[in-house]
């Protein structure tokens, strides 16, 4: 009998971030299969498992998406319990549906855990809704990366018609993003925020506008960003810089960490 391939959600980073169901897979799996940017505390839940790096890095060397498939049939032909770790949730931007296909191609049983994706642990570490009443009402979950052999996508057209938006895996075409965005009818001065290493200690926030996106994500991101799009960012920025000057203005026993500011 074959075993059942679990597509698990590791959420945005945090490791206290994972469902319970996430958690206890983790726990009992025989082998994972894990990506590059899962959290190494998350990835020590699987203590009695064999551990599998099949990650993709932009620039780096990465596992081609076919032997990531050949490889979670295989180990569900020997193990009871497989577990394929993404970061963030498995169905957004995850590429889980090649991995279903082959799985069911195949005849192997498997099931999906969401995660905490990126946009919304971004949005949580702001204080800032993505959507808003009056405001926002429209949000659009966008990727510029097109794959290899792949036709180009009409992201911008997508996320210039929203009231709002998430670009993900983005940071690196910064000013190209910028550039279609503007194109695609999108005010140069619209409000931006650039989330870095979203949900971890280690966090980090830029407000800037499409006209300031790429001098701002080219020079100074060093960790995973996510770019956050949309009026409600704007206001977001000036409450948080008031904030801080009234902290700043206030006696030293009444003062509170101060927010980050790009």
């Amino acid at each position: 009998m074959n075993g059942i391939v679990y597509l698990v959600g590791a959420g945005p980073g945090a490791p206290d971030l994972l469902t319970l169901r996430a958690a206890k897979l983790l726990e009992k799996a025989d082998i994972v299969f894990h990506d590059a940017l899962v959290h190494p505390d998350t990835i020590a839940l699987a203590a009695r498992a064999e551990k599998i790096a099949v990650g993709k890095r932009c620039g780096k060397h990465s596992t081609a998406q076919k032997f990531i498939n050949k490889r979670l049939i295989d180990a569900a032909r020997r193990y009871e319990t497989v577990v394929r770790l993404k970061g963030g949730d498995p169905m957004l931007f995850g590429r889980a549906q090649e991995e279903i296909a082959a799985l069911e191609a195949a005849g192997i049983r498997y099931e999906v855990v969401p995660g905490i994706t990126a946009a919304l642990a971004a949005s949580a570490e702001l204080g800032t809704s993505m959507t808003q009443r009056g405001v926002a009402r429209s949000v659009a979950f966008v990727t510029p990366r097109v794959g290899e052999g792949e036709n180009a996508s009409e992201w911008a057209r997508s996320l210039a018609n929203a009231d709002a938006g998430a670009i993900y895996m983005g940071a690196g075409q910064a000013e190209a993003i910028a550039v279609a965005l503007v194109a695609a009818g999108k005010s140069a001065s619209t409000p931006v925020a650039i989330v870095e290493n979203a949900s971890l200690p280690e966090t980090r926030t830029i407000f800037t506008t499409l006209a300031g996106l790429p001098r701002l994500a080219a020079d100074q991101l060093t960790g995973p960003a996510i770019i956050l799009i949309g009026p409600q960012f704007r206001a977001r920025e000036q409450s948080l810089r008031t904030s801080a000057v009234e902290e700043d203005a206030a006696p030293a026993p009444c003062r509170r960490a101060q927010s980050t500011l790009g």
